[in-house]
């Protein structure tokens, strides 16, 4: 008897509905999985039939056949166990029902029939209700993260029996509801860290803040113990909250990933990702045999923190280059792209040399001649290029620390930052895929970020006197505009401009020495 059940596979954040074909015969006993299926998949026929077993069901002792359609694409992991398993219940008889095609099923089994949680609910979840399936049964642990696709009946489940009890109409399922607009607004500036956590330090505050108004790249320079990461963790909560839309691209990397927690329905605040300096290449920028969504993607959306950024391997910083560019990067295999998003703002921090207190105020550098420098070019340009904030950061002395005066919270700097993104979403309202002042072309600088002849003559005196690289000369602008923005003013004033000069530390001529 031939019965057609229905999975699901996940290429980049899409899914696309698979055939189950089952056909059980009469012949010699065999089991036949076809249809690309690697090797996670030839092997749920033991855990199918371990798992039937042990909730007292029978497996037949014929030619047993599944196939996986379209045969041509590669089908991977473990979750086509409760698919398969569903579909030999039914071709065997011990499932009546005609119910079976209107429901996508998804699962790993245990050997004790018990359904393991699945990667990609979210996305999975959308492609069924636009092919019109009247539900998606899945183990319980992704039920919340697919309920917030709405009329789309989501069921839950703990083991294959509930799944047969089901469909043979003995027990009827509650599914899954989440009201997405209520788990959405709720927690939508849910953060653990608030700025005002930070003693003192408010240039570089002020520094962040600008970076979260125009969607900057920052590198941190300064000595251990200086609050870098401290400053960078508080980064998200002055960060425009998520849109539904942004929210719902962001949950779905996460799903793919199978980063979501079982509490989880939606990622409803700012992403903010630090991989340590030990990590790879494949697992920053995503890829692999079986292509995974890496860190970059992650932190679609939100904050990639590199700490220690010249103890990074410098592969692994280079292909990042290509995505801070395009805001996307693409994974390429012979037979298929994978296509995943990547628009995040980088922030980074570094000792400004090997020992780390290089232009300290108080201790002394005890690096050879020639160090710092070698040290600073374990970073290379075009990378460089791509960060508009140089950000010198100096330790807090002892009365800052002890001080009872309050600090500024996130909330009000929040509120500014909306308010000059908002100057700049009607500034670029007719441009959809540009939202920030960092995101303009050169061009695009040159036509928005004017400035009269006394800007010119003290940008020109600048990059003259401190030694400013050519490429210096865009990003101040930038940076400028949106301090400007901050400010409230159309024009960038000499002010705006002379504060932009100030955070390029790094292209200044002996600046290490």
């Amino acid at each position: 008897m031939l019965v057609k059940t229905f999975g699901s596979a996940v290429y980049g954040i899409q899914a696309i509905t698979i055939t189950v074909e089952v056909n059980i015969s009469g012949g010699k006993l065999a089991y036949f999985i076809v249809g690309l299926p690697d090797n996670a998949v030839r092997e749920s026929m033991q855990r199918v039939e371990t798992a039937l077993q042990t909730n007292g069901y029978r497996m037949p002792r014929q030619r047993i056949v599944v196939n996986m359609a379209p045969a041509d694409i590669r089908k991977e992991g473990s979750a086509y166990d409760l698919t398969i398993a569903v579909g030999i219940l039914s071709a065997s008889g011990q499932i009546q029902s005609e119910e079976l095609e209107k429901y996508l099923i998804m699962g790993e089994l245990s050997l004790d029939g018990g359904l393991q949680p699945i990667k990609g609910a979210l996305p999975i979840a959308i492609q069924a209700r636009k092919e019109g399936y009247k539900g998606f049964i899945l183990p319980k642990q992704n039920a919340r993260e697919a309920a917030i696709v709405d009329n789309l009946e989501v069921y839950g489940v703990e083991n294959i029996k509930q799944v047969v009890d089901f469909f043979n109409g003995d027990v009827a399922l509650q599914p899954e509801v989440v009201n997405t607009r209520d788990e959405f607004f709720n927690s939508l500036t849910a953060y653990d860290s608030d700025f005002s956590d930070v003693r003192g330090q408010e240039n570089i505050k002020r520094a962040l803040e600008i970076a979260a108004a125009g969607g900057h790249n920052v590198i941190l320079i300064g000595p251990p113990g200086a609050g870098k990461t401290m400053l960078a963790r508080r980064l998200p909560s002055i960060l425009p909250p998520l849109s539904l839309y942004e929210s719902l691209e962001t949950t779905k990397i996460h799903s793919v990933a199978g980063k979501l927690s079982t509490a989880d329905a939606l990622v409803t605040t700012r992403p903010f990702r630090s991989p340590h300096h030990t990590i790879s290449d494949v697992a920053l920028v995503g890829g692999g045999s079986n292509p995974q969504p890496g860190e970059i993607s992650l932190a679609h959306n939100g904050v990639l923190f590199l700490d220690e950024l010249p103890e990074f391997k410098r592969s692994a910083l280079e292909v990042m280059r290509q995505p801070l560019e395009e805001r996307r990067v693409t994974i390429s295999r012979a037979k298929f792209t994978v296509d995943y998003p990547s628009s995040f703002m980088l922030i980074a921090s570094m000792n400004p040399c090997p020992c780390g207190y290089y232009n300290h105020p108080e201790k002394e550098c005890i690096c050879p001649p020639g160090t710092v420098q070698k040290y600073l070019s374990k970073i290379s340009g075009p990378l460089l290029d791509r960060i508009d904030l140089h950000v010198e950061v100096t330790p807090v002395n002892f009365s800052e620390l002890s001080s009872d005066r309050l600090a500024e919270k996130s909330d009000p700097i929040r509120e500014r930052v909306i308010k000059a993104r908002e100057i700049q979403m009607e500034r670029f309202g007719n441009k959809p895929d540009l939202h920030a002042n960092a995101q303009m072309s050169p061009q695009m600088v040159r036509d928005v970020c004017k400035i009269n002849t006394a800007g010119q003559t003290l940008l020109k005196k600048a990059m003259e006197k401190l030694g400013l690289s050519a490429r210096a000369y865009d990003r101040i602008l930038k940076v400028a505009r949106t301090i400007a923005d901050l400010a409230g003013t159309e024009e960038i004033l000499l002010e705006h401009l002379a504060e932009a000069i100030h955070f390029r530390s790094l292209d200044r001529e002996g600046w290490a020495g």
